[in-house]
């Protein structure tokens, strides 16, 4: 949770800014520092906190603490602006989401900019994020036009009987760090899209893409009050949000631990839940498999981000035939990587988010260094030079001779590492792939097209990525099973998400 912090010698200057990511930053406008509630960004929070750039750990943004109160007065700004967005025609909401997507792509390089330096992805990866975040965004604006209903056969003659379909009400949108503009896309778009309000709590440590984005739907002409934004205290702001009867609907991207938590309290009120929780990636190589495309798949889900994905390949299974030179393949791929911060194009990979991401990673590779792991690049957190001393690096790790009694089987590591486990037959590794309470994405690679059917038939996941790993689209639909979460993100059912169905009856009265 954030804390308000002393303020003495803050070198953020008067802007509440870092004079880097001042000068960088184009479109001054995109930079905001305070919660946005109904349709007013809120500066004079007494307390304030910094957002840093994980690269180094020094303070980008000074930003207001928000809290219990602040997320209150959103919550009834959300409330008054719902019933005339709800009424507003499909046609015009749909205009505004077009417009919005408009916008984000016109500041696709300052939004990127913003969006590295506080999460330490590479440009690079930011910038692929903004383009899939505004796809999202368009998606929807043609979803808001195809919410249809429906007319059912009457039992009766003197009976019509139809199906409307309305905005299920204010919602609050919990969003994580990871991916700052396509967790927020991927909930507010549908939401807005189908007549509801938002609330939106981007993570603490990354706000200010957020607040781009705020401030950009703004200038697409949502009106005041449509989409609120709060950060800060994440206890007390998930505490209203939960409690509130006014909410009718909650959107959680997160750990699967937390998921469970806000399902039980959300379920005191009865209100709509859709959960999008932690994730164990299998990837699997099968004998007859193009190694050379199953290496670059592995790096690519693996290694973005950091790891820090989750859909990330969590466990690599390789067949006892080709293990030897995948092995090989990908170590040698790996050691090309190059560390730094997210702004420089060499760089391959960024930082991890926090100093406890970084031991949680260490702890799952020493685990597995113990019970007899070899570790073929990487194994330890990276050495770095000087001006990158604060930051939180971890070498990009490739395990071999990992087992199932290690955590990095078991659990989700959320980091660079990829440990390679060794199979004999189908049966096998399907098995393991499955020997995990998650279930949200998979990957295999095969070139026998009755074996990609039967495979991923049986993988329990709910996405899978049958020689491919670039599986997430706005026109699919993103959501897993078992306790990887609830409901769908998305393609044509994450709309669903945030529509109540109503049952009308008409009688006509005496047959003429």
């Amino acid at each position: 949770m954030a804390t308000s912090q002393s303020l003495e010698g803050d070198p953020i200057d008067a802007s509440g800014f870092d004079r880097k990511l001042s000068e960088l930053v184009r479109n001054k406008s995109l930079l905001h520092r305070g919660g946005y509630i109904g349709g007013e960004f809120i500066t004079d929070a007494p307390h304030n906190y910094h957002v840093k750039d994980p690269a180094n750990f020094a303070p980008l943004a000074r930003v207001s603490l928000m809290g219990g109160a602040e997320t209150e007065s959103a919550i009834a700004a959300a409330a008054a602006a719902l019933q005339p967005w709800a009424q507003t025609p499909a046609a015009q909401r749909a205009a505004v989401l077009r417009r919005w997507h408009d916008l984000i792509l016109e500041n696709r390089e300052d939004i990127a900019t913003i969006m590295t330096l506080e999460c330490g992805k590479p440009l690079k990866e930011a910038r692929l994020e903004i383009d899939a975040g505004a796809a999202s965004v368009l998606w929807f604006a043609g979803e808001a036009q195809r919410i249809c209903g429906d007319v059912m056969e009457p039992p009766a003659r003197d009976r019509r009987l139809m199906v409307f379909k309305q905005p299920v009400g204010v919602v609050a949108a919990i969003t994580p760090w990871n991916f700052p503009m396509s967790m927020v896309t991927r909930k507010v778009a549908p939401a807005l899209a189908a007549g509801c309000s938002v609330v939106l709590k981007p993570a603490e440590e990354t706000p200010l893409t957020a607040l781009a984005l705020a401030g950009l739907a703004a200038d697409a002409g949502l009106p005041p009050g449509v989409m609120n934004v709060v950060f800060g205290d994440r206890e007390r702001i998930g505490d209203v949000m939960l409690e509130s009867h006014v909410v009718r609907k909650l959107a959680f991207t997160g750990s699967t631990a937390v998921g469970k938590m806000l399902n039980e309290r959300a379920a005191r009120s009865l209100k709509r839940v859709s959960l999008e929780l932690g994730g164990n990636a299998p990837l699997i190589v099968f004998p007859d498999a193009d190694l050379d495309l199953a290496v670059t798949g592995a790096i690519g889900s693996a290694f973005r981000n950091a790891g820090q994905t989750c859909i990330c390949a969590n466990r690599v299974f390789v067949h006892e035939d080709v293990y030897d030179q995948f092995a090989d393949l990908i170590a040698a791929r790996v050691r090309t990587f190059v560390l730094g911060s997210g702004l420089d194009p060499e760089v391959t990979m960024g930082p991890l988010i926090t100093s406890l991401a970084l031991d949680k990673v260490d702890g799952h590779v020493q685990d597995a260094l113990a019970q007899g792991a070899t570790a073929m690049v990487g194994g330890h957190v990276a050495e770095m030079p000087p001006e990158f001393q604060g930051g939180t690096y971890y070498a990009p790790t490739v395990l071999r001779d990992a087992t199932i009694d290690m955590r990095c089987f078991r659990e989700e590591t959320f980091g660079p590492i990829a440990p390679l486990f060794k199979f004999r037959s189908e049966d096998e590794v399907v098995a393991m792939a499955n020997d995990t309470e998650y279930g949200l994405a998979s990957y295999f690679y095969t070139a026998d097209l009755a074996r990609a059917f039967h495979v991923a038939e049986r993988l329990d996941f709910g996405m899978v990525g049958v020689n491919e790993v670039g599986i997430v689209s706005e026109v699919a639909p993103f959501g897993g099973m078992k306790q990887s979460g609830l409901g769908r993100e998305q393609s044509k059912y994450g709309i669903q998400e945030f529509l109540d169905i109503k049952y009308v009856c008409m009688g006509l009265g005496a047959q003429r």
